[in-house]
């Protein structure tokens, strides 16, 4: 099998049908790049989230036990799985909190030493709300333990919101894929009945259908590479220039994982899939079923 005819014939398909290969490409470009932003801009509100998140700590507040009591307090609490971190706060430091939060108003009452010692307890920002909920309610029951606060309305607000975000992002991600996809589609089996003569004529000298087919998948694959290309320059500029200079109270937002050859190497990688995809599944149905089979 020639490579080179292959390559060829796969740019020739495009030649061949110039409008349906133009929107198939259209079609892929805005796919890819409506995916890209929304990966981007997920990424970042993800990333925000978790930081608000992190902030948000459990108040372990203490009955006046003694310091046996107290450490086998911090050992149960150090045997929790989604504890990552844990704070002791006398009641010593409690009163020095207060007064250098609340200023010299909050003195007489500092002086006092009313406030009870605590644990703050940092807890890993992948447990759900359920999870912490669960564990506040263990930990209420530990002897010498008075009361566990934490801000639960925010914590399931934010996980509500972030469930919502991803269920929404996710179907009009594979809502955008597969009207795509059926563009590709369409565009081969244009290709493909457009050379219905040739291919039956291939047949009758003995090519096989996989033959006959790489030049299909070709066309598929540079539809992909072209839109991918499109798509990974028109998200560096929106988020390079576009957003920072139209809008830039609002920065230039992160790159997922910090490094912008992930976002740019999963656009094409799927640019490529599915032109690949795209192209084989017209390829291998129409070929195969209908044009090779009719008279």
């Amino acid at each position: 099998m020639s490579l080179k005819y292959i390559v060829r014939e796969g740019f020739t398909g495009i030649k061949r049908a110039k409008l349906a290969a133009t929107t198939s490409i259209f079609s892929l470009f805005i796919a890819v790049l409506l995916l890209g932003i929304l990966s981007r801009v997920g990424f970042n509100i993800y990333s925000q989230a978790m930081s608000i998140k992190d902030m948000i700590e459990l108040e372990v507040f203490l009955f006046d036990v003694d310091e046996r009591t107290t450490d086998q307090i911090r050992l149960q609490l150090q045997n929790e799985d989604l504890v990552e971190e844990i704070t002791y706060i006398s009641k010593d430091s409690a009163s020095a909190v207060m007064k250098r939060e609340f200023g010299s108003g909050a003195e007489e009452l500092a002086e006092l030493n009313f406030l009870p010692a605590s644990f703050r307890l940092k807890v890993n920002t992948d447990a759900g709300a359920d999870q912490v909920g669960n564990m506040a309610s263990r930990l209420s029951n530990i002897r010498g333990v008075d009361e566990v606060e934490y801000n639960e309305a925010l914590l399931r607000m934010m996980e509500s919101n972030l469930n919502t975000f991803a269920i929404l992002g996710g179907g009009l991600g594979i809502l955008i894929l597969l009207a795509a996809l059926i563009l590709v589609y369409n565009t081969i089996r244009l290709t493909i009945y457009a050379k219905r003569d040739l291919i039956r004529a291939m047949k009758l000298v003995g090519a096989t259908n996989k033959f006959i087919r790489s030049p299909f998948i070709v066309e598929g694959l540079i539809q992909g590479m072209i839109a991918g290309s499109l798509a990974i320059l028109s998200v560096f500029l929106i988020f390079e220039f576009a957003i920072p200079f139209y809008l830039a109270d609002l920065g230039t937002l992160e790159w997922p994982f910090g490094r912008w050859y992930f976002l740019v190497g999963a656009m094409l990688l799927l640019s490529l899939m599915m032109g690949w995809w795209g192209s084989r599944w017209a390829a291998r149905r129409f070929i195969k079923e209908t044009y090779i089979s009719s008279d």
